[in-house]
């Protein structure tokens, strides 16, 4: 159920929403709809909060600091400042990993 964007494979939330539901028959389109949307806002909450999300075998969701620091404008070439920030983080697991690479 991918569909290519620019030469990559994409899959899209409603798209991997309609793959559980088509896998799932027992569970109505709305309700695996609503179990994907509940998982996505923990795992956004708990990121919020400073957690973070392990998913044995897949990965780990992580949030990191990136400090103040001086840009520059590509179009101008004018220095900038640029925020401190936080970043979403994440590092796949060995199983992912493993599969990524067998073949």
């Amino acid at each position: 159920m991918d569909r290519s964007t620019r030469g990559e494979n994409v899959m899209i939330k409603s798209e991997l929403i309609a793959a559980l539901a088509a896998e799932n028959p027992h569970l109505t389109q709305r309700d695996v709809e609503r179990v994907v949307s509940v998982i996505l806002e923990g795992m956004i909450e708990s990121l919020e909060s400073g957690g973070r999300v392990e998913l044995r075998g897949f990965g780990a969701f992580s949030v990191r600091s990136r400090p103040a620091r001086p840009g520059r404008n590509p179009r101008t070439g004018e220095t900038v400042h640029v925020k401190a920030k936080h970043v979403p983080f994440f590092k796949s697991g060995k199983e992912l990993r493993t599969r990524l690479n067998a073949e």
